[in-house]
C-alpha cells in the first residue's frame, strides 16, 4: 500500500521542519519547499495527494495557486495556512477552492485532523475555482483571537451555500456584522441585504412589515406595502432579535420556511420566497421554548448553522486591535489623530465591556472628538470608564434619586442570577460577583493614586502583597506616573 504524499510550501524553514516531522510520524510521505514555483511543478507532474501551502511566499501568493491547482487537478485537496488571520483571507481561501484554512499559529492536532479529513473526502470538480477577489480595506469583522478565527472559518465555509444561520450573542457584540459578512462574501452579494429588528416593530405590524399588505387590508392601508421578504428577493433577510417575535408571527414565518412562499396581508396570490435567512438573538431560545414563548419547530428551521459570537470580555486580546481600528476610522472621518499609551490600552483590556464592541467604538469616538491631548493616558481614560459604569448602574430613573450601593449590587446580582439560570452554570456566582466588584474598585483606586500601589493599598486597607496578587488575578494594567 502506497503511503499518501503531502506537498508542503512555506517560506519558514522551521515550520517546514515541524510539519514534515509531525506528518512523517503520522505515516505520510512529505515533500517540502519554500518556492511556489517548485510546488507548482510537483503538481503539474502529478505528484502528491494533498497540498499544504502558506499564503506569503517569496515568488507567488499561495492563494493565487489554489484555483490554478484546482483547474488542472480538481481532486487534489489544498489546505491554506496564513499568519494574516483576517476574515478576508479565510473567505478568499474558501472561494478559491481550498479544502480548509488554518490561521497561524495552529495546533498540530488540528492540522492532522484536517489532513485526515481531506484525504478521506477529496474535493470534486464542481468546487468553485474562479477566485473571487475581496478588498482588505473595510473588513466587516476585526479580531485575531482564537474565537474570532473559528468564526472566520465558519463564515468562509458558508459563503458557497444558502444555509440558514442563527447568530447568538450579547447586544453590541456584532451580530449584524456577521450577517453582513455572510451576505457580502456569499453567493447573494449582488442582491439586497434587508434587516428587520423584531424588538423594534410594534406587535400588530410585524406581519405587515415582514410580508407586506394590500391596499384596504386593514384600516389605514391606503396603498400596497412591499414587505421585507419581497424586498430581500435574491438577497439576504436578516431577522434581528428573533426571540422577540410574537407567537402569531412565528407561526406564519414557520409556514414560509416550510413552503417557500408567502402571501401579503390581505392578499391571495402566493409569492415565492427567495431570500437567504440569517437570524440573530441575544436571548436563550431553548429557555424560551421551555417557557412556551418560542416555537421549537421554528427554532430548528432557523438553527441550521448556529454561530455563537463571543462577548468582548471573552476575547481581550482583540481589544487593542479594535481600539486602533476605531482610532484610525475616526481619523479618516476627520477627527484629530489620537493614540493610546500602554497603560490606557491595558485599562481598556481589563474593562468588562458590558456593551461589547459597540461600547468600545462609542468610547473611542468620544475620546477622539473631545480629548485635546494627542496621547490618551490612563488618567484621561479612568474617569471615562468609571463615569460610564456609574451611568449604567446608578442613573436616576424618572427623576428619582440615584441608587444606593446596596441597590446597585442587588440589581447586578439579579442579572447574574438570570444569566446563570439560562446557562445552567453552577459554582461561579460568588467568585464572579466579587470579581466584578473588585476589578473596578482596584482599577479606580490605582487611577486615584496615579499608579502608586503603596498609597492604593493604604486607601483600600489591604496588604501590599494582597493588592499585587489581586492586580495580577484581574489583569489590571498599572503604570506609575510621576508628577
Amino acid at each position: 500500500m502506497t503511503l499518501p504524499t503531502i506537498l508542503i510550501a512555506d517560506d519558514d524553514r522551521s515550520i517546514r521542519t515541524v510539519l514534515t516531522q509531525a506528518l512523517g510520524r503520522s505515516g505520510y510521505q512529505v515533500r517540502a519547499t519554500s518556492s511556489a514555483a517548485t510546488l507548482w511543478r510537483w503538481v503539474e507532474d502529478g505528484e502528491g495527494d494533498l497540498v499544504i501551502t502558506d499564503v506569503i511566499m517569496p515568488d507567488e501568493n499561495g492563494l493565487d495557486l489554489v484555483p490554478r491547482i484546482r483547474r488542472i487537478r480538481p481532486d487534489l485537496p489544498v489546505i491554506v495556512m496564513s499568519a494574516q488571520s483576517t476574515l478576508t483571507t479565510a473567505v478568499q481561501a474558501a472561494q478559491r477552492g481550498a479544502f480548509d484554512y488554518l490561521p497561524k499559529p495552529f495546533d498540530l492536532g488540528d492540522l492532522l485532523a484536517v489532513v485526515d479529513r481531506a484525504l478521506k473526502q477529496p474535493l470534486n470538480a464542481s468546487a468553485n475555482t474562479e477566485g473571487q477577489k475581496q478588498s482588505d480595506e473595510a473588513l466587516p469583522l476585526i479580531g485575531r483571537s482564537p474565537a474570532m478565527q473559528e468564526i472566520y472559518r465558519v463564515i468562509a465555509r458558508l459563503t458557497t451555500t444558502d444555509l440558514t444561520v442563527m447568530v447568538n450573542g450579547e447586544s453590541g457584540a456584532g451580530k449584524e456584522l456577521v450577517a453582513r459578512a455572510l451576505h457580502d462574501y456569499g453567493r447573494r452579494r449582488a442582491g439586497p441585504f434587508v434587516a428587520i429588528n423584531m424588538a423594534a416593530i410594534p406587535r400588530e405590524l410585524i406581519e405587515s412589515e415582514l410580508f407586506g399588505h394590500e391596499r384596504g387590508a386593514f384600516t389605514g392601508a391606503t396603498n400596497r406595502h412591499v414587505g421585507r421578504f419581497e424586498q430581500a428577493n435574491g438577497g439576504t433577510l436578516f431577522l434581528d432579535e428573533i426571540g422577540d417575535m410574537p407567537p402569531e408571527a412565528q407561526t406564519r414565518l414557520l409556514r414560509v420556511l416550510q413552503e417557500g412562499e408567502f402571501t401579503t396581508v390581505g392578499g391571495r396570490q402566493p409569492i415565492r420566497a427567495n431570500a437567504r435567512i440569517v437570524a440573530a438573538t441575544h436571548r436563550d431560545l431553548r429557555a424560551l421554548i421551555r417557557s412556551g414563548q418560542f416555537r421549537e419547530d421554528l427554532f430548528y428551521r432557523l438553527n441550521v448553522v448556529p454561530i455563537r459570537l463571543p462577548p468582548l470580555r471573552e476575547r481581550p486580546d482583540d481589544i487593542p486591535v479594535l481600539a486602533q481600528h476605531f482610532l484610525a476610522r475616526a481619523q479618516s472621518e476627520g477627527l484629530p489623530a489620537k493614540s493610546l499609551n500602554p497603560g490606557a490600552m491595558a485599562m481598556l483590556s481589563a474593562y468588562r465591556w458590558p456593551g461589547n464592541v459597540r461600547e468600545l467604538e462609542n468610547l473611542i469616538r468620544r475620546l477622539a472628538a473631545l480629548v485635546p491631548q494627542s496621547v490618551i493616558t490612563e488618567e484621561i481614560l479612568a474617569p471615562e470608564l468609571s463615569d460610564h459604569v456609574a451611568v449604567q448602574e446608578t442613573a436616576p430613573v424618572n427623576g428619582e434619586e440615584p441608587d444606593t450601593m446596596t441597590a446597585v449590587v442587588e440589581r447586578h446580582v439579579s442579572r447574574l442570577l438570570a444569566a446563570i439560570r439560562e446557562s445552567g452554570e453552577e459554582g461561579v456566582l460568588y467568585e464572579r460577583a466579587l470579581a466584578e466588584l473588585e476589578r473596578p474598585l482596584i482599577r479606580m483606586t490605582l487611577a486615584e493614586t496615579r499608579g502608586n500601589q503603596i498609597r492604593a493599598a493604604a486607601l483600600l486597607g489591604l496588604n501590599r502583597n494582597t493588592l499585587r496578587k489581586k492586580i495580577r488575578e484581574h489583569g489590571i494594567g498599572v503604570q506609575r506616573r510621576v508628577g
